[in-house]
């Protein structure tokens, strides 16, 4: 595929199975200065021919097509032709197809209901390396991720932490055992291990050796003064290291 350099034309397919369609889009684009329509295509099927023998830079592609539908071609073509770029044009804006459709791998994502800027945007942007969504498609990924974050998915698992289990995974740090920490927080030690059990759980470690690690590698350090180490090997690496 040969590269077109910053001065060139940008480059693009038309593949939707309307001709009122293809013409609309074939004038928007041609009447900008750095784009052109290098050819049109009816179908997947055809659309993945022409780019074969056209090796444009951007294909604007339809979903529900005969033959072969939009979706299925960009799959073929980004195995065939990774660096071609795939703009989705289509009457669906349902958050289904929109996922569907960056999961096939295109790049952009515009409703046929939308205004002529918004394609030429999405060109620039596409060509430029970056993905294009429609404003209504990117504010279903923000409300996704302030939804995650609310829920406490999109957020530190260190941030999740109550005070206590924060406390408890200092002094796990220092080389305290369960039986030492209760008697220094006063708690029995059943309930140090809930809280342990408890912190490992939203930390997403699955044994002692692997909450120390975890502590080691974020700098996590107590206040109470380091456990002493007389003899034999250090406390951390004694005892119940795969108790939770």
């Amino acid at each position: 595929m040969t590269n077109v350099t910053s001065s060139a034309k940008t480059r693009v397919l038309l593949v939707d199975d309307h001709s009122l369609v293809r013409t609309g889009l074939r004038a928007i684009i041609d009447s900008e200065s750095d784009m052109e329509v290098v050819g049109e295509a009816r179908d997947g099927l055809e659309g993945l021919e022409k780019v074969r023998e056209l090796q444009p830079d951007i294909v604007i592609m339809d979903i529900t097509m005969p033959n072969l539908g939009g979706l299925e071609a960009t799959r073929v073509l980004k195995k065939e032709a990774p660096e071609v770029k795939v703009i989705v044009l289509t009457i669906h804006e349902s958050e289904e197809m929109f996922f569907r459709s960056l999961e096939a791998g295109a790049e952009g994502y515009v409703s046929k209901a939308a205004p002529e800027w918004e394609l030429v945007a999405a060109i620039n942007t596409v060509r430029s390396g970056h993905c294009y969504l429609n404003p209504t498609m990117t504010k279903v990924m923000v409300n996704m991720y302030l939804e995650k974050v609310r829920r406490g998915e999109g957020a530190d698992p260190y941030e999740t932490l109550s005070e206590r289990e924060r406390e408890i995974l200092a002094l796990v740090a220092s080389g305290r055992t369960s039986n030492q920490i209760a008697q220094m927080l006063h708690l029995s030690e059943h309930t140090v291990h809930n809280h342990r059990s408890r912190l490992m759980e939203k930390l997403g470690v699955h044994n002692r050796m692997e909450l120390l690690k975890y502590a080691i590698n974020r700098g996590i350090t107590s206040d109470f003064p380091a456990a002493s180490t007389p003899s034999g090997p250090p406390p951390q690496l004694a005892g119940d290291l795969s108790r939770p």
